[in-house]
């Protein structure tokens, strides 16, 4: 008996050991293959086996497919699938597939059952685009670029009849047009990109002149939700006008999510605003909004707000709708606080800079306490351009630190915060020499005092304002689902924004908040407390000294996914370069890297810790004045197979850029 007992054991424990990935249920192989990308699923994996290729072109598996990130996939293989797909795939993207010709975006009219179409980033000629629409007649929702000598009348009578059934579009102007917004007559979602040059390469001035006169302006007559961003320039808010012209005359009636952005301190006025926000308040189903800050006062707020239940709310740059946002939402304006999910608060207090701020030019803990208690299903919150400073004792109303009061955000996912809200309040014993050397810096009397390469210590950071990091360990005790964090401190402008003009408008001069200059390594250790963080934005930071917190940070959030440095420590030389070479080897789950600092050191001992970063996809360095090593830069991308886009803004020469540039594209281009 004993034996059978055991020979049944052991046969046990040997069936256990053959069972492999065939042996797994329909069902779980197919959450498996889910996460595998489209390529390989149908070139690789489906000829493992006969029950493979069956899972593999399962319909549930084909109706959604994504080639926007199938970076290895040329024409010839992007064909191929397109024919595997057939009529079995409902909803295709191959937004920023610019590499494919325009004889492969024909193929896409295999594809007669689809009802989703993106195709932005796509070379894709007006011609190609009417024989697409003519032939997915089941194309319900449509997202293209505008591109220069774009003409909606060249299109056919079927591309046309195709327009009028969409419901869904999204298009982004590269020229001032309509599009084909005129032909669709049913739009219920419409995204707008707005991204048009003042001047052409030539230097001749673009115009909306054309444009006025034409007689097919949209009516956006069941029209449900309107998005539209701008890039910098009078062009863009020029033709941005023209869309909302009939607005003025006639608001949808089922118009629930309205969002416009426009950069820059000083956005076009709309004169109908007014009547927008009267309208969304009437009709109690708003579910977004957005607004530039010369569109709205506190009464228009107030009435969009009325008796609505929003999900999402942005107010950045707002300084004047401050007051009434918080009484909206803290006092019964609105009909369920609960609903939010979103609310964007950058800038909201933003006054021009001073060396004396005032207390009412800072976030209150008390406000945002009851915000966390009112507004209790938050999951993104943006306080970036605004202030607080802490005070090492307690007020007399009982006022805590502003972190314990986010801390009550139970639900956030991701939080954007200005420097100084992290800080435990200044040090004392210097802040009249601070004061002092900085009344000198900006008034050009003196140079700023130099920042040497100090020890660090542990508790060094500590001894200057009792427990440095209390404020902050309990936001992240009362957070621990956070998965964004980003910290900005005062001041911090990239070297390449894209808004570049607008952002300085408005940036005050770094070091300027004493607050801010206190935040250091001490708290960078401490959110290792954050173990499901997964993007990671830290810039403007002149406190951190040796980068030891990155380190302690790296170890314990081990599932870091993408990962931004700019201007840590001294701008005059870069005291953390160790820190961050051990930093990068403990990042193995990395797959996106920024860093920016005026002296970074891109050499092989950077390269070489960089090469830990087995799943990097992205990578943009950023330094005016830093060096590379072009051969290690060269042995990088050879051994991080799955870098897909390599930026490198360094203050190497041109040839010794044009030379990396050619030999990284001889050996990874496709043969």
């Amino acid at each position: 008996m004993d034996g059978q007992i055991l020979q049944a054991v052991l046969d046990s424990e040997t069936a256990s050991l053959s069972v492999g990935m065939s042996n797994l249920s329909d069902e779980i192989l197919l959450c498996i293959l889910h996460h595998v990308p489209v390529c390989d699923r149908l070139t690789n994996v489906a000829i493992v086996c006969r029950k493979f290729y069956t899972l593999c072109h399962d319909k549930t598996l084909l109706s959604n497919v994504t080639l926007s990130e199938e970076y290895l996939a040329d024409d010839r293989l992007v064909r191929h699938i397109l024919k595997k797909l057939g009529n079995s795939v409902l909803s295709l993207s191959l937004n920023g597939c610019y590499w494919l010709s325009g004889s492969t975006l024909e193929h896409l009219a295999r594809c007669r059952a689809v009802t989703h179409l993106d195709v932005t980033g796509c070379r894709i000629s007006y011609l190609c685009l009417s024989h697409l629409l003519s032939s997915l007649s089941s194309l319900r929702s449509l997202a293209f670029d505008v591109r220069p000598c774009f003409n909606s009348a060249l299109l056919s009578s079927k591309a046309v009849d195709s327009l009028s059934r969409l419901t869904e579009l999204k298009q982004t102007l590269l020229t001032p047009s309509y599009g084909v917004v005129p032909c669709c007559a049913k739009l219920r979602k419409l995204m707008l990109q707005f991204d048009i040059p003042d001047v052409t390469r030539e230097g001749v001035g673009v115009s909306c002149q054309l444009m006025v006169g034409q007689s097919s302006v949209p009516h956006y007559e069941q029209l449900e939700e309107f998005t539209a961003r701008l890039a910098p320039g009078e062009v863009n808010q020029t033709l941005l006008l023209l869309y909302l012209a009939v607005f003025s005359v006639h608001i949808p009636k089922n118009l629930r999510v309205f969002l416009v952005s426009i950069p820059g301190p000083n956005p076009v006025h709309w004169p109908a605003a007014s009547s927008l926000a009267q309208s969304l308040g009437q009709r109690g189903d708003l579910v977004a909004l957005q607004l530039p800050r010369s569109w709205l006062d506190s009464f228009s707020l107030k009435r969009a707000l009325e008796g609505n239940s929003p999900k999402h709310l942005s107010f950045s740059r707002c300084p004047a709708l401050w007051p009434q946002v918080f009484q909206s939402l803290l006092n019964g304006g609105v009909r369920d606080a609960t609903e939010l999910i979103s609310l964007n608060l950058s800038g909201i207090n933003h006054v021009l800079y001073s060396e004396c701020r005032s207390v009412e030019d800072q976030l209150v803990t008390v406000t945002l306490s009851q915000l966390a208690e009112v507004c209790s299903n938050i999951k993104h919150l943006n306080l970036m351009h605004t202030h607080y400073h802490h005070e090492h004792t307690l007020a007399l109303d009982g006022e805590t630190h502003l972190c314990t009061s986010l801390g009550r955000f139970k639900q956030l996912r991701s939080l954007t915060l200005p420097a100084c809200a992290l800080s435990d309040g200044v040090n004392t014993n210097h802040i009249s020499s601070c004061s002092s050397a900085t009344s000198a810096l900006f008034q050009g009397l003196k140079k700023a005092p130099r920042v040497g390469l100090q020890n660090y210590r542990p508790d060094s950071e500590s001894s200057l304002s009792g427990d440095s990091t209390s404020g902050l360990s309990s936001l992240v005790a009362g957070c621990p689902f956070l998965e964004t964090l980003e910290v900005i401190g005062p001041g911090f402008v990239s070297a390449l924004p894209r808004l570049e003009p607008c952002t300085r408008a408005s940036v005050e001069p770094r070091g300027m908040c004493a607050w801010a200059r206190e935040v250091g390594d001490a708290h960078l250790a401490a959110l290792e407390a954050l173990p499901q963080l997964r993007r990671l934005s830290l810039a403007g930071l002149p406190g951190v000294l040796r980068g030891t917190g990155l380190v302690q940070l790296a170890r314990r959030c081990t599932d870091l996914r993408v990962l931004s440095l700019a201007n840590l420590g001294s701008l005059k030389t870069m005291n953390y370069s160790p820190a961050l070479l051990e930093t990068l080897k403990q990042c193995t789950q990395l797959q996106e890297l920024r860093l920016e600092q005026p002296y970074l050191n891109a050499n092989a001992s950077f390269f070489e810790a960089l090469s830990c970063c087995s799943r990097l996809q992205r990578l943009c360095l950023v330094s005016r004045s830093g060096t590379f090593d072009a051969s290690a830069a060269e042995n990088f991308m050879e051994r991080c197979c799955q870098v897909v886009m390599c930026h490198m803004f360094m203050g190497g020469t041109l040839v010794s850029c044009r030379s990396l540039q050619k030999v990284l594209l001889n050996r990874l281009s496709f043969p």
